[in-house]
């Protein structure tokens, strides 16, 4: 047989207003007795808490400032960092996506890698101060392999309206088409290519200066309403 459930009540008559009144002000006295208690307890054992306190203060801020000198130490090489066609053409592809977002990084972009199944044409989407939201499409392939119209189309339909990108570009260390960089240019995806990547990852040439991106880039131009 299922037990019923208790339901609280709201006192009702005198009676029971005076009964839960009792209740509620031994309660109070309880709770500032166990307060008189504790203050008592760290009067006494001030200098252990004052020591305790003291540790905790001196670890936080060592674990701070080892924070900040690894930040800057990553910040330093990356700000440095070339990669060789060589060397991306020997990645495999999670790699030449962590690559790509390195190089974003050095670029003044704040950005993260988030290819996987079910990505929607983005493995790296990427955040600038001036310029906006970006989302790369990495193709790592054979050195004679061409991308197609096919990955600007998805590219295209996804990086405005799933992804919120002022900027849509696809990346490879191969080659694209003749057609798929005419429609990539007529539609606002940009297209960096073997020769474009080697400016970028080897020469040191950002990525805004290698396309000339302007601020801002239009959204409308990658499928979002006007603002």
């Amino acid at each position: 047989m299922a037990r019923r459930r208790r339901r609280w009540r709201r006192p009702r008559g005198t009676t029971e207003l005076l009964a839960a009144a009792v209740v509620a002000l031994a309660v109070l006295v309880w709770l500032a007795r166990a307060a008189e208690t504790a203050v008592r307890a760290a009067a006494r054992n001030w200098p252990v808490l004052a020591a305790i306190a003291a540790a905790a203060g001196v670890g936080a801020g060592v674990w701070w400032v080892r924070r900040r000198a690894a930040t800057r130490v990553r910040a330093g090489r990356l700000a440095a960092l070339r990669l060789s066609l060589a060397g991306i053409d020997a990645l495999g592809d999670q790699e030449f996506e962590f690559a790509l977002r390195d190089l974003l990084v050095r670029d003044g972009w704040s950005a993260r890698k988030v290819g996987q199944q079910g990505d929607q044409a983005a493995d790296v989407i990427g955040q600038h101060p001036v310029l906006g939201r970006i989302v790369l499409q990495a193709k790592h392939t054979k050195v004679g392999a061409k991308v197609g119209s096919q990955v600007m189309y998805q590219v295209k339909g996804t990086a405005g309206p799933a992804h919120g990108a002022d900027i849509a570009v696809v990346v490879t260390n191969g080659s694209f088409t003749r057609d798929a960089k005419a429609w990539g240019d007529k539609h606002h995806v940009h297209w960096v290519d073997r020769d474009r990547l080697r400016l970028w990852a080897e020469h040191g040439l950002t990525l805004h200066d290698l396309l000339r991106l302007p601020a801002r880039t239009s959204r409308r131009g990658l499928g979002r309403p006007a603002a």
